[in-house]
């Protein structure tokens, strides 16, 4: 019988989702990231976001899957994983992440963080009060240019969303190959500068790694339009923070949408998510890293978890195997 393991505050969770969908005979424990350690030596297939060189060391040689309910890698140590061991991750996330990127560029295009923090506050703009100066125009998405940084699974779903927005739709791509569907003009990272240069509004879909750590730095958010907004919903560190913080403050850009940050909870108490104050900047909608958290992810990554299990128990190819 398979012993699987949920561990942590993301995939622990998931044990109550994903065990009634598991065909295979099994026994499973929720755990955290600490106290599994007591457990490893004794575990099949452990669900989790993050593994350590100290769980390496305490699973042994009867750990054979490490199963993500999520796509990020960045906190699973590769090198620790013990030999033969597998690795897999999930998506199912870019629907509700395309449609949080659409949601905040019509936030930020329309100015709705000002105008309902001064509407609460009783504040009316002209007409409504005589002598008051008039809102000037919102922008209309409709004929402006997205760009996408990464052109995957989210990529090309918010690339569908947007044309269905009469937007032109930029991206760049680790493998450049062509868009079949005629969504996006999709080009390699040789052609980040031009799309940095011609796009009103840039999302940063790109997984982190060493290759996209502090991608966007002063130099490049200095070639995007005053008027331009960035939304990241991948990891904070593929834009230097200081420099974006710069950029939004002084008004050498527009606005910012940023689910992902440079600062998480380590205990209840409040916890600013930067060491900036982006705060403080009335053109920054900010969001508690919550792009991907709607029931049809959850349900998508829990059937995928448990089809996994039963591929591994059957000695099939697993889905979205990391090779």
């Amino acid at each position: 019988m398979l012993r699987i393991a949920f561990t942590g505050a993301f995939a622990g969770p998931f044990e109550p989702l994903v065990r009634p969908l598991i065909k295979t005979p099994c026994e499973t424990l929720q755990a955290d990231e600490g106290s599994v350690l007591a457990h490893l030596g004794e575990i099949d297939i452990l669900v989790t976001l993050a593994f350590s060189a100290a769980m390496g060391k305490a699973a042994g040689s009867r750990l054979k899957l490490v199963q993500l309910p999520a796509a990020g890698l960045d906190r699973i140590d590769r090198t620790a994983l013990p030999k033969g061991t597998l690795l897999a991750n999930a998506y199912g996330h870019e629907t509700g992440i395309a449609e949080y990127i659409i949601s905040a560029m019509l936030v930020l295009a329309r100015n709705l963080i000002r105008l309902d923090a001064d509407l609460r506050a009783g504040i009316w703009p002209g007409p409504w009060v005589p002598g008051k100066p008039r809102l000037p125009p919102a922008a209309e998405l409709a004929g402006k240019t997205l760009g996408i940084l990464g052109y995957g699974h989210i990529g090309q779903a918010l690339a569908r969303r947007a044309r269905a927005f009469d937007m032109e739709v930029l991206a760049t791509r680790r493998t450049p190959s062509t868009d079949q569907d005629g969504l996006a003009d999709v080009g390699g990272p040789d052609r980040l500068d031009e799309v940095l240069r011609r796009s009103d509004y840039l999302a940063i879909t790109l997984s982190l790694n060493d290759a996209t750590r502090g991608l966007i730095g002063a130099r490049e958010l200095a070639l995007m339009k005053a008027s331009a907004c960035l939304i990241n919903v991948a990891r904070a560190e593929i834009v230097d923070g200081d420099a974006l913080y710069r950029a939004l403050a002084e008004g050498r850009l527009a606005g910012a949408a940023l689910d992902v940050w440079y600062r998480y909870p380590q205990d209840d108490k409040p916890t600013l998510p930067a060491e900036q104050p982006f705060h403080e900047l009335p053109n920054v909608l900010m969001t508690p890293h919550m792009s991907g958290g709607t029931q049809g992810t959850i349900q998508s990554r829990a059937a995928l978890v448990a089809a996994n299990i039963d591929r591994f128990a059957r000695g099939e190819t697993l889905v979205n195997l990391v090779r």
